[in-house]
């Protein structure tokens, strides 16, 4: 079987923070008098699915057997939400919370350009966490690989006990680190951050060698067994027990890197459960990577363009 034929077998687990992503599109022809901005007539309104939300469409889109847990509010925005996630072909745990915000990010968009971008957000209470916790430790069982998507907005409060309880089941935990406290990750299987992420932690380098070294340290320290560091036009490095491996950038144009690192753990995440090594898996990210980068916003690389030209061992 080929590698597409096997990710559809694949089990994939994401929880973390979702998100609506809100675009308002309009026109620009002046100046406002009240102050030196521009004026956006909005002519068009268009809603998605972010963060977890968006690493759980991607990883379906490569044909991957979905789970996403997360917590929503009930207000306009959450139903928003929900509306767009019934529409999806994964299966949803939402848990609602009714003093939750639902995260969400308007951006106003005027001549192909970001010209403003609004949160909203509020912290999940305890009780609904607690409820999230208990369904994560039931959904385990039935799961091949574990995401864990952290955009810091609290649905991975309890994160290390999440990383406990796969590590126990015997499941890989792969996972997209939000700051520079990386001790709550400890024990996972992959992190994922890019390069302004990874120099958060670790500092900075002067050469390949010197960030060949600090990966090490950083794997070490946080008993990680492998760390995969997206670099924007350098492409990607993955670091593990066999050393250092390089995948240049595969981006023919680069249009909007919101939401690549998205993709990057969703395509490894889906390759590894598929029984795919470290370095394969890499190969299918990078070349979704190049893929999503070249659209508008947060969005997906399907199975029919990364597979397209893609064949095992090879980028080409």
């Amino acid at each position: 079987m080929s590698l597409r034929d096997d990710i559809r077998q694949a089990r994939i687990l994401v929880a973390g923070d979702v998100m609506l992503d809100r675009y308002w599109f309009g026109d620009v022809s002046r100046i406002s008098p009240e102050a030196p901005v521009p004026v956006v007539h909005v002519n068009r309104r268009e809603d998605r699915v972010g963060g977890a939300g968006n690493v759980a469409r991607n990883a379906a889109a490569l044909g991957a057997r979905v789970t996403l847990l997360s917590v929503a509010g009930q207000d306009e925005a959450g139903q928003a939400l929900r509306r767009l996630l019934d529409a999806e072909t994964f299966a949803v745990q939402m848990h609602e919370d009714p003093d939750f915000s639902t995260i969400t990010k308007l951006r106003v968009i005027g001549r192909q350009q970001q010209l403003l971008r609004v949160d909203f957000e509020t912290q999940p209470g305890h009780e609904v966490l607690a409820a999230k916790l208990q369904a994560y430790e039931l959904l385990l069982a039935d799961c091949d690989v574990v995401i864990l998507s952290d955009y810091g907005k609290g649905g991975l409060t309890h994160v290390v006990r999440m990383i406990e309880a796969a590590r126990a089941a015997g499941k890989p935990i792969l996972v997209d680190p939000k700051g520079d406290d990386w001790s709550r990750y400890t024990g996972a299987t992959l992190i994922t951050p890019n390069r302004a992420e990874f120099r958060q932690v670790a500092g900075s380098w002067q050469d390949e060698t010197e960030l060949g070294e600090k990966a090490a340290q950083v794997r070490a320290r946080f008993g990680l067994d492998a760390l995969l560091v997206t670099r924007s036009e350098e492409g990607m490095s993955l670091f593990d027990a066999q050393g250092a491996h390089h995948e240049a950038t595969r981006a023919r144009e680069v249009f909007d890197v919101s939401g690549a690192g998205d993709t990057v753990i969703a395509a490894m995440a889906a390759a590894l459960a598929a029984g795919a090594d470290g370095m394969e898996a890499m190969k299918l990210a990078n070349r979704a990577a190049g893929i999503v980068v070249g659209k508008f916003g947060t969005a997906i690389a399907t199975a029919d363009e990364v597979f397209g030209t893609y064949t095992m061992g090879a980028a080409e």
